[in-house]
């Protein structure tokens, strides 16, 4: 149906003297601007994780409880990033990832996925979401927890049906040297300490490799992954180092984002 000619576009203001066929436009670029305001990333951040990120390691409850213990260092650069939202599964009761799909999903040294939360992954990727995985195949933190114990962060990654899904194998070099060094990823200054490798998988594509193969990034679907071979950046250090590994975290965040 036609506008008449002296009726005024819903919601757009027009002076007498507008040509009719630009309030019209104004209308239609109004309208445009409203659909991408719905489509803007969600202001979220999804954080899955065996280290000691949300809470710290201790063997006194009231510790563990204490709200006035400092926060790690880690919390900083996610929360300038959106609202935190801590992780059990990666799979809720109807088998998808709890989480909007313009949210970031940063996975660091995670226990062994189950077959649901592997799907639910894949799935939520490859329809745009993305994540920024840190897969340790010796992690070198210290803990408190002994082997065994369920609260001590995962020594050894686990997460080879979702890295094979992807096109990735995570390797690792025994003839390295302990020793805690930099790598450069997507220009970040990444620390590193006994780090892994990955490859691409023959017949694989998706998936380029970084920084000599310790990191990855893939395009799965609609969404993205950059994965990391090595969880040292989580580590604590002096205020220098501490500064040093926000600006590598928000940085590899940032990059993430970019990815196009």
């Amino acid at each position: 149906m036609q506008t008449p000619p002296n009726r005024p576009v819903p919601g757009v203001a027009s002076p007498p003297d507008m040509p009719r066929v630009l309030v019209l436009l104004l209308a239609i670029l109004l309208g445009a601007c409203g659909n991408r305001a719905q489509l803007r990333p969600a202001n979220e951040v999804g954080l899955f994780t065996s280290l000691p990120i949300l809470w710290r390691e201790s063997s006194d409850i009231g510790d563990l409880l204490d709200a006035g213990q400092a926060a790690h260092w880690a919390m900083e650069p996610l929360s300038a990033r959106g609202q935190v939202r801590p992780l059990d599964r990666l799979a809720d009761a109807s088998g998808a990832l709890p989480l909007p799909l313009g949210a970031t999903l940063l996975i660091a040294q995670p226990r062994p996925f189950a077959p649901d939360e592997n799907l639910a992954l894949d799935n939520w990727v490859r329809e745009g979401g993305r994540v920024l995985l840190f897969a340790d195949p010796m992690l070198t933190r210290e803990s408190g927890y002994g082997i065994g114990d369920p609260r001590r962060p995962q020594d050894l990654v686990l997460l080879s049906p979702i890295l094979t899904r992807w096109g990735l194998e995570l390797r690792f070099d025994d003839d390295q040297q302990l020793g805690e060094r930099t790598a450069v990823v997507l220009g970040n200054s990444v620390p590193v300490n006994l780090p892994g490798s990955f490859s691409i998988l023959p017949r694989r594509g998706g998936c380029v490799l970084l920084a000599y193969g310790l990191a990855a990034q893939c395009r799965i679907g609609k969404g993205w992954v950059l994965v990391i071979a090595d969880a040292a950046l989580f580590d604590e250090g002096s205020d220098q180092d501490i500064l040093a590994r926000k600006a590598a975290l928000s940085g590899l965040l940032q990059s993430l984002t970019a990815l196009r």
